[in-house]
């Protein structure tokens, strides 16, 4: 690893952080500024893109700095194909420009850089840059490799992947510590890359836990208007709903309130959440087929006559009958360049027993859903096979099992029969869900020993634990100089 010539700074140390995304979508890199600022007592600086709110914890510490650079307009499909190697050449080049702006002119020179990877390009090459200028260190935050997303779109024999595979192993290479996610990536970064990278696991942070029974209620009143969708074609949640209904406080679809007791609801759906950015890594299409399957298979058991149509089976349950399996209410929240394609396929759907919603939440409302929820659903597959899904940390902090796609590492995290189950095809997914959620809600022996060993699993597992034990000291050492 390289060294940085260093000037001897007086009074409090800086750190900066630096995200070519949207800061309010990086919640590593929010937790580590706040980390940096509440437990390593530095000043920071993040230099990132906006569009969504960050975590309010940050935007009320007074030790952090959000500087907001503008956003690359996401409109170049408009474009002909023929100008696509010239964008992608323009794009980094005016993405390089800004960062030297922010980093050696917007902010203050900070002891240490704390650089997101990915992207690489021109990122890694913008703080190096700024760190000589500045005679600043540099730390990168391993993710996921770059070039293997950049072969997502482009293909691996790509010119344009090859070169950024390139850079990103040159400049990765020139940091004074790495920190990465997963010990499968360490092992990658230290046999194939020569770059010595210690592992940082992501781990939710204090805001992420399991829903008391009246914080539920409330987010539900909230979020009345999203789950009935009372302009949308009916389906088996909105069938019955009336305008006194959405009004009512003390009613929701899952919960009523009775004077000053909550109560869930007997025969309420099985709520299910999936986070998700919408990107080809992650196959939103197995999720929809398992949906079709349950409904399907769930048909065929009860002997249910299609010829009898749906609102026969949504009266019956409008009216308070209770079922061997329940309705599904599957709430996917994010934000993404494929959204708009799969809201389009959910339309066609014509399910009986299962609906989707889509939102995108506040940063205080998404931990209450993930601990309000029945199950959680993961597809991210990592394009590179060594990244582990940050949705499904958040989800276990808030005490919430996972069935996730199964990968190379993805057992790094999910522990199969102990807090999660792991699925490869869009059929396992269908017979995970009828397994769960049979005679829901009170037998679903599986799902209860699950949500157990969530709890037992994460009760000492905590962002400002690991962070304090793996981080701190390397982030200590390489402000000090010492790297060796």
């Amino acid at each position: 690893m390289e060294m940085v010539g260093k000037k001897k700074k007086k009074g409090r140390g800086r750190a900066a952080v630096v995200v070519l995304g949207d800061i309010g979508r990086s919640p590593r890199m929010q937790y580590h500024s706040l980390s940096l600022a509440l437990q390593a007592n530095l000043e920071v600086d993040i230099v990132a893109y906006g569009g969504s709110d960050p975590h309010s914890a940050l935007l009320e510490n007074p030790s952090i700095h959000i500087h907001t650079m503008r956003q690359w307009p996401s409109n170049n499909g408009i474009l002909p194909k023929i100008f696509r190697p010239f964008m992608l050449l323009l794009k980094p080049l005016i993405q390089f420009v800004m960062l030297l702006w922010f980093l050696c002119i917007k902010i203050k020179a900070p002891d240490v850089f704390i650089v997101q990877n990915p992207p690489s390009v021109p990122t890694l090459v913008a703080v190096k840059w700024a760190s000589w200028l500045r005679q600043s260190s540099i730390i990168i935050d391993w993710h996921n490799f770059g070039y293997t997303l950049l072969a997502l779109s482009l293909g691996r024999s790509s010119r344009f992947v090859a070169v950024y595979h390139w850079v990103e192993l040159h400049f990765g290479k020139l940091a004074n510590g790495s920190l990465c996610v997963t010990k499968a990536m360490q092992h990658e970064l230290e046999q194939v890359w020569g770059i010595k990278a210690t592992v940082l696991y992501d781990q939710p942070p204090e805001f992420f836990r399991p829903a008391q029974l009246g914080e539920k209620h409330k987010l539900f009143c909230r979020i009345k208007n999203d789950m009935f969708q009372p302009n949308s074609p009916v389906d088996c949640i909105s069938y019955g709903i009336t305008s006194h209904d959405m009004q009512d406080p003390n009613k929701t679809l899952f919960t009523n309130k009775v004077e000053e007791d909550y109560h869930l609801k007997q025969n309420r759906p099985a709520l299910i959440v999936s986070s998700t950015s919408w990107t080809p890594d992650e196959d939103f299409g197995i999720l929809l087929e398992a949906a079709v399957m349950y409904d399907r298979r769930v048909a065929a058991l009860l002997n249910e006559n299609d010829s009898n149509g749906d609102e026969v089976l949504w009266k019956a349950i409008d009216e308070g009958k209770t079922f061997q399996y329940p309705r599904l209410l599957f709430v996917i929240t994010g934000k993404g360049p494929e959204k708009g394609k799969y809201e389009e396929k959910i339309k066609k759907l014509n399910l009986k027993r299962v609906a989707f919603r889509t939102m995108w939440l506040s940063p205080g409302d998404y931990p209450l859903l993930l601990g309000s929820a029945d199950l959680g659903v993961c597809l991210h597959t990592s394009s590179s096979g060594l990244d582990l899904p940050m949705k499904v940390v958040d989800m276990f902090g808030c005490g919430l099992p996972v069935c996730a796609v199964s990968y190379s590492c993805i057992t790094e995290l999910v522990k199969v029969d102990k807090n999660g189950l792991l699925f490869s095809s869009s059929s396992e997914l269908a017979d995970e869900l009828m397994m769960l959620f049979k005679d829901f809600p009170n037998e679903c022996d599986t799902l209860k020993t699950l949500k157990n060993g969530v709890l037992e699993m994460g009760s000492s597992a905590r962002w400002a634990t690991e962070w304090e034990a793996n981080a701190k000291p390397l982030i200590s050492q390489v402000i000090s100089g010492d790297t060796s």
